[in-house]
């Protein structure tokens, strides 16, 4: 009988343990699964954040260039029209004298020599009788309603300029967002490194875990940022 007993006893103790191995072994198992998940999962996620940040990154260079190439196209429109602007002022001073002095044909040659764009107020400026009306205006660019096209057109490219510029700023603060998450990813991919290195099972879970949590908030930050 008491050696019946202490086979028993030894049967017990013998499935204790591998009860004890086993359930070890599926813990052990199961951590090295969710270690595996949290790898692939900042692997993606990393290799689309650095998608993402080098698209927005192009673009950012896009648009930069986009306003630099539109600012010049303005200062180039604004010289023209200076230029056209010196031109026809200078035309109409001649035009003035040489109708002071009674120089008809000399005055028409000076009218012809008027640029396209301003000879419809010229005219109009013409028929305020300048030379002995004090109350006209001082030349066609102060007739009321004038509208210098080139210096309308410079405006409007200054302006595009500008909206380009504003958008390439926003196109680098998405990158800058998206290089943010993935310097996160980076601490994520440490802790889990880490955790691997450890025998002692609650330090490993725990260091998994926090891999885990911090995990969340770049995944939210590559589902809620804008996507190029």
């Amino acid at each position: 009988m008491p050696e019946t007993g202490g086979s028993n006893i030894e049967v017990a103790h013998h499935l204790s343990s591998a009860r004890k191995a086993t359930t070890q072994s599926l813990a052990h198992e199961s951590l090295e699964i969710a270690e595996a998940i949290v790898l692939a999962i900042v692997a993606i996620a990393t290799a689309w954040s650095g998608y993402q940040a080098a698209l927005w990154s192009g673009i950012q260079s896009e648009l930069y260039g986009q306003s630099t190439r539109l600012r010049v196209q303005a200062e180039g429109v604004m010289l023209i029209a200076s230029e056209e602007r010196v031109y026809n002022a200078a035309t109409v001073v001649e035009w003035l004298k040489a109708e002071a002095r009674g120089e008809t044909k000399l005055a028409e040659l000076f009218e012809r020599r008027l640029l396209p764009d301003i000879r419809p107020v010229f005219e109009a400026w013409k028929k305020t009788d300048p030379l002995n009306n004090p109350q006209a205006p001082a030349g066609p660019y102060f007739m009321p309603g004038f509208r210098a096209h080139g210096l309308e057109e410079s405006g409007l490219l200054n302006d595009k300029a500008t909206q380009a510029f504003e958008q390439g700023n926003e196109a680098r603060r998405h990158s800058d967002d998206y290089v943010r998450v993935t310097v996160t990813l980076a601490t994520v991919l440490l802790l889990t490194a880490i955790s691997q290195r450890f025998r002692i099972h609650a330090v490993r879970v725990g260091l998994t875990v926090l891999a885990a949590l911090i995990l969340m908030h770049p995944i939210y930050r590559i589902v809620t940022l804008p996507q190029a």
